[in-house]
């Protein structure tokens, strides 16, 4: 891993954790050198030097340090970037022609261009599941895997959600599965504003279609989309939102968990939390 690689990731875990700022002085010599990639080195001058040194090699002087930190931290994604991009208008896009099933969904959104990502996805990712589920999981964006085969959560971290959805006495099949996004961004950057405007009305008639009992947002952007809020996700979680008189819980996704086990125990209690608001749910008629 590389020495920006291992910032970004050590940026993404503090602002899964609700941190909007962060300065390098709260930071270790052997923790600082570890995340930008230099071996440890003994006695103060020489670590402070080699630090020093690394860190201008890696992302600038420290006053641009300071600024990068300052700005990854505070950028409404869950995917950070060290080198964001500034905010610029969002365009206003056309709505959806009458979309009467999630099967006409999907096939509008194979033909999809609304927004540029079409021309660089492989497949595009609609979204899968019962189509009268109890229980709706809405993420992110699809990855390189789900790109390749244009089926949701199926690499790694779609893996570890079927795990987590059989804890809770829920098989794949009986939950639908979907993205914010429905065409996955180039080397899984962040979904930019005219991107998520653009595919939200799909997931929008879908939620409207399925008619799920709770949905559970899974990572930060898909949480700040549905709720239209830029509070991280620390402050989301631990409590039962509502998305158009629909009952909605926070928690973390599946591939942050995999960078970060110490999170499974409080994504347990969230999705326990989902799953009595669905027991508790009054049963279709």
């Amino acid at each position: 891993m590389d020495a920006r690689d291992a910032l970004r990731r050590y940026l993404e875990q503090r602002k899964e954790l609700g941190e909007r700022e962060l300065m390098l002085d709260d930071l270790s010599v052997e923790e600082a050198l570890r995340l930008v990639g230099v071996k440890s080195f003994q006695g103060g001058g020489s670590s402070a030097a080699a630090l020093g040194a690394s860190l201008k090699a890696t992302v600038g002087e420290p006053s641009q340090l300071k600024a990068t930190l300052k700005q990854a931290t505070s950028a409404p994604a869950s995917r950070v970037s060290a080198s964001a991009a500034p905010a610029s208008p969002v365009p206003e896009v056309a709505p959806l022609p009458p979309l009467e099933s999630l099967d006409a969904i999907a096939q509008h959104v194979a033909s999809c261009t609304r927004c540029p990502l079409y021309s660089t996805a492989t497949n595009a990712v609609p979204g899968e599941g019962n189509p009268d589920a109890d229980f709706m999981c809405v993420g992110e964006a699809p990855g390189a895997t789900e790109d390749e085969t244009g089926h949701p959560f199926v690499g790694a971290a779609g893996q570890l959600l079927t795990k987590i959805l059989e804890a809770i006495d829920l098989k794949r099949e009986d939950v639908f599965i979907c993205n914010v996004l429905k065409h996955r961004p180039p080397g899984n950057r962040n979904p930019r504003p005219e991107e998520v405007a653009a595919c939200s009305p799909y997931l929008v008639r879908q939620i409207e279609l399925v008619k799920p009992k709770v949905i559970l947002a899974l990572g930060t952007f898909a949480a700040q989309t549905l709720l239209n809020s830029q509070l991280p996700l620390g402050k989301l979680r631990n409590e039962v939102h509502q998305y158009c008189g629909v009952p909605l819980v926070v928690t973390y996704h599946p591939a942050a968990l995999l960078r970060n086990p110490s999170w499974k125990r409080p994504t347990w209690e969230d999705v326990q939390l989902a799953r009595r608001i669905l027991d508790s749910a009054v049963p279709r008629t």
